[in-house]
């Protein structure tokens, strides 16, 4: 057999063929709505209009009568079913308030949208049609949308066994900022609120649930999260996780939305064991709207203390943010994620902010692009300018003026930044922009009074993601851990099989795992096959969200790749 020699080093940073793009570009991906083993039946949720209502009575007898209709259950029928609440991974506090939350309500709806009886039918045409003949008894009671009114005296309350609707309250202080503002020549204080986003993945949420009659399950889901949601339906289902497979096909995208627990992932397979048939949930875009979890929904009052020359002495920052009816998997720290960097790049030397979680009768929120971040950089850089209106200052120069210019540097808020030049990325910015001629063009727009007018805006952040073991995620109580893993295996005949526990949903890891393995071995990258996103393959793992797949599980695969070197050089010296 003919020996080759392949250079390492010579697949990262150079273009290479997209694996994943001829199967789509085809039209042959493999997407959970185009799946259908024999048998499978369609599963249609009936929700409730309200926004918060008494559920007096479930009547299915016409629904279960109509054509093509299998079964159809209430949340009161389907009670016994769950072992366990839907779980929230992220308790950020000790006291925390965190109210069960089951696949389907029973009891009270308590957002519009809340999951409250299912009918499965034999397409799904068939099953929409019974699911308007499902007759529920509102009693309609008094609902809480706005994040502040629901903490007010007198507001609805979204679980009346809490007795209030304050889910928790979260502090970062550092320095002493009551003094810094008492001694400060010029204080700024802004509100802002950030509404809700609803987010659009160009694949609606999917999942199909096949049970066999040795208790093995198999769920296919358009998640982001296989490896999170099979130990989750351990707990809700009460089935061990070693009877519990979970695949996430091709993924048409997540943004967060698809980082999650949800009660049609349950639900699914609840149905299919007790029917002994596959069972399918699609969602439909005006589903999506209320059904998969919203982002942010966040009122800010933000202070900055400052010296007349514009030196930033201090931030406060008091963010009021909904919860939304129930707890998701992340829900209560994600608007801790942007907790560190209320400074920016910025060397503030006081820091304080303080977040207070709150339930509302809405959609819950959860992460969604950026999860916490944009909000904190919004708000920092709006009060930057206002700041510089205040002092007469300009607003890039009071930017440059609070740089961070030595590193590294150790934030107020406890995170270290160990290198970084933002003076320089500054300067070669405006180089570009050529700032003084726009702002020439505005003011002669302005002085003559052009309908076209034109506006500048600048925003300088630091972002904080690639979730991984750190004390940050030990201080925020984050349950999942944030590891992963990779294995490599050697095929008798040289050809390199790489298994990664982060689950793609649109970012190229068959592409770009096989590119770090090639350089890593000295392979050739068309020798390196790429496995992910199905539990029994891949056992071990954290998935894709917070921009972490390269920097954990990408590390994780180098790291392997170690293993292997080390454990050939033992091979070769024998």
């Amino acid at each position: 057999m003919a020996m080759t020699e392949t250079a390492t080093g010579t697949f990262v940073g150079t273009s290479v063929k997209r694996r994943e793009d001829a199967s789509l570009l085809r039209g042959r991906g493999t997407f959970v709505d185009n799946m259908a083993p024999p048998g499978t039946v369609y599963a249609v949720i009936v929700r409730s209009p309200y926004a918060h209502a008494r559920i007096k009575s479930v009547n299915l007898e016409t629904a279960r009568a109509a054509e093509g209709v299998v079964a159809a259950w209430s949340g009161a029928d389907l009670a016994e079913d769950w072992a366990g609440s839907l779980p929230c991974a992220w308790p950020v506090t000790e006291d925390i308030k965190m109210p069960p939350h089951y696949p389907l309500a029973s009891d009270e709806a308590r957002y519009q949208g809340d999951g409250v009886a299912v009918v499965v039918a034999e397409s799904r045409a068939l099953a929409k049609d019974a699911a308007e003949l499902v007759e529920v008894d509102y009693d309609p009671l008094d609902a809480v949308a706005g994040v502040e009114k629901a903490l007010e005296d007198g507001a609805p309350l979204v679980h009346e066994d809490l007795g209030t609707n304050e889910c928790y309250v979260w502090k970062l202080d550092s320095g002493d900022v009551r003094a810094a503002i008492d001694a400060a020549d010029v204080v700024v204080t802004r509100r802002y609120f950030q509404p809700r986003l609803i987010p659009n993945a160009i694949e609606p949420r999917s999942v199909l649930a096949q049970a066999s009659p040795s208790g093995d399950v198999t769920l296919w889901s358009a998640t982001q999260i296989p490896h999170i949601l099979r130990f989750a339906l351990q707990i809700v289902l009460g089935i061990p996780e070693s009877k519990i497979r979970v695949i996430a096909p091709d993924v048409g995208g997540g943004f967060g939305s698809k980082l999650d627990v949800y009660a049609e992932d349950a639900l699914a397979v609840a149905l299919a064991r007790r029917l002994g048939r596959p069972v399918k949930w699609t969602e439909e875009r005006a589903e999506n709207y209320q059904a998969t979890i919203h982002g942010r929904d966040v009122v800010t009052e933000l202070t900055f203390a400052a010296t007349k020359d514009g030196s930033i002495t201090a931030v406060k920052g008091e963010m009021t943010c909904a919860m939304g009816a129930y707890l998701q998997l992340v829900t209560p720290g994600i608007p801790l994620l942007g907790a560190w960097i209320y400074s920016g790049p910025y060397a503030i030397p006081n820091y304080s902010v303080t977040f207070t979680g709150v339930f509302t009768h809405t959609t819950p929120t959860d992460a969604y692009r950026g999860a916490g971040r944009p909000e904190a950089t919004y708000v920092l850089e709006r009060t930057m300018d206002a700041l510089a209106r205040e002092l007469g200052i300009d607003p890039v120069e009071l930017r440059r003026r609070n740089f961070v210019k030595e590193f590294p540097h150790t934030m107020a808020s406890g995170l270290t930044l160990d290198s970084g030049d933002y003076e320089a990325s500054l300067d070669r910015l405006l180089e570009i922009l050529d700032l003084d001629a726009i702002r020439a063009d505005q003011a002669e727009r302005r002085a003559r009074g052009d309908a076209k007018q034109i506006g500048v805006g600048f925003s300088t952040y630091n972002e904080m993601c690639g979730l991984a073991p750190s004390r940050i995620l030990g201080a925020v109580r984050y349950a999942v851990g944030g590891w992963d893993s990779a294995t490599i295996r050697f095929q008798p005949l040289g050809s390199v099989q790489v298994v990664t526990g982060t689950s793609p949903h649109g970012q190229s890891h068959e592409t770009t795992w096989a590119q770090i393995a090639a350089d890593r071995l000295g392979v050739d990258v068309d020798d390196v096959e790429v496995l992910h996103g199905d539990t029994a393959v891949s056992q071990l793992g954290m998935d894709t969200y917070g921009s972490r797949s390269l920097t954990v599980g990408g590390i994780a695969l180098w790291n392997a790749g170690q293993k292997i070197i080390d454990k050939a050089r033992q091979i070769v010296a024998h």
